[in-house]
């Protein structure tokens, strides 16, 4: 399974289209680029394994392992990067600014059941980041 997001930057935050196996599936919002900053950057564009993780504080969530220089990235829902996100990415059902989003629940469990269930069958799931 690959999910992959088409990012398009802003100053205030970065906006993408998310596709799961090459259809679009939603929107996703992140914090800008600024240069893979801890807590106040999004991630790196590239190529990434997910793995499932249950986070104390998020509960459900895929963790974005092997980022370069980071820990702990996950995608996991939000509606405003700014507030939520502190480098990851959350799925979103409509884009309503830079960084901002509607309905993130709505989104997000329905993408965590499809890649848990690969990971269930032993499926590698990952993450392509790239510029639009």
């Amino acid at each position: 399974m690959v999910i992959s997001i088409k990012r398009t930057y802003y100053p205030d935050g970065t906006n993408g289209e998310l596709s799961v196996d090459g259809k679009l599936r939603c929107y996703s919002i992140e914090l800008p680029w600024k240069d893979n900053q801890h807590g106040i950057s999004c991630i790196p564009e590239g190529k990434y394994k997910l793995v499932k993780h249950l986070s104390e504080h998020l509960g459900r969530v895929l963790l974005i392992d092997n980022v370069p220089n980071r820990d702990l990235c996950y995608i996991h829902a939000a509606n405003n990067a700014e507030l939520e996100l502190k480098g990851c990415i959350a799925p979103v059902t409509a884009l309503t600014g830079h960084g901002l989003g509607a309905k993130s629940k709505l989104q997000l469990e329905p993408l965590l059941n499809e890649a848990y269930g690969a990971i269930d069958r032993e499926e590698d799931v990952y993450l392509i980041i790239q510029s639009k």
